[in-house]
């Protein structure tokens, strides 16, 4: 290659380079990582469990359920007429070094946009939480003990596997405890929600928690502790829809879920013991 070809070829790689989203960042070791999924949130006081990462551009965001900012009583749970604290709320995340601020709450979203969908009020509950910059170099988007996610996927038939990592503090600090397993036994909201089992059930604090397959795609966030179809049943919101949802109707379409840097193995054993 002569230097005007070279010269040519190297404007047209710095051109496309410019053009294509700064990767949002050279995420931290995954043994060693202070922010990941299923670190413990706080607003306002309640506590929560976060699900996954997420990045536009830049930027790094970790979600958590809509109704953990919810200012409304526990039977408060339909996203269109519930209320929340608004968009700027400070929010502690357990390992960052300043709080992460919330930029998107699906309740607020479609409140503004007049949904009228009841399924879509019922169980479209996700936030998100933007991080500072400062702690972007402190986090990796790999779920403890599973590794993953691989993307986002869909939940599958009744019976299906489904793995989450629950942190209440309900558990007492015992992360031998947070790994889970288990399956779908009921679809319902027309797709939007989904009634899984696992071993062990989730718990108070678990909210918002993020859910994988047994392929290890992200499905969906704890949104409800359920009494039926059966007792320790829990309801976990759609991640597929509610991402759709975000895209669709707020500022932030091109919010992408970050992908764990550690290969997803679906054993609970294991889970269990590396956690």
């Amino acid at each position: 290659m002569n230097r005007s070809m070279f010269a040519i070829a190297a404007s047209l790689a710095l051109a496309v380079a410019m053009l294509v989203p700064t990767a949002a960042s050279a995420w931290a070791p995954a043994g060693t990582a202070r922010i990941h999924p299923g670190v413990q949130t706080f607003t306002a006081g309640a506590q929560c469990t976060s699900n996954f990462v997420f990045e536009e551009g830049s930027t790094v965001f970790l979600g958590q359920a809509a109704h953990c900012s919810g200012t409304g009583g526990q039977t408060e749970t339909n996203g269109c007429t519930s209320g929340s604290l608004p968009l700027g709320t400070p929010i502690e995340v357990t390992g960052a070094s300043k709080p992460g601020t919330l930029v998107y709450n699906s309740w607020l979203t479609m409140q503004a946009a007049a949904e009228t969908d009841p399924d879509t009020c019922a169980y479209n509950d996700l936030a998100l939480i933007r991080l500072d910059p400062a702690d972007a170099a402190r986090v990796n988007p790999s779920v403890p003990g599973f590794g993953g996610p691989s993307g986002v996927g869909t939940v599958g038939e009744l019976g299906s596997t489904v793995y989450s990592y629950g942190n209440s503090e309900l558990r007492g600090g015992v992360t031998m405890l947070s790994p889970k397993q288990g399956v779908v036994v009921q679809n319902e909201g027309g797709g939007w929600s989904h009634n899984v089992i696992t071993l062990s059930p989730g718990v108070p604090g678990d909210s918002g928690s993020g859910f994988m397959n047994a392929s290890g795609e992200a499905i969906g966030i704890l949104s409800t502790l359920q009494l039926a179809p059966l007792p320790g049943s829990n309801g976990v919101g759609d991640l597929s829809r509610e991402l759709a949802y975000l895209h669709a109707h707020s500022a932030f379409t091109g919010m992408q879920l970050a992908p764990g840097t550690v290969p997803f193995e679906g054993e609970l054993p294991g889970a269990i013991l590396g956690s």
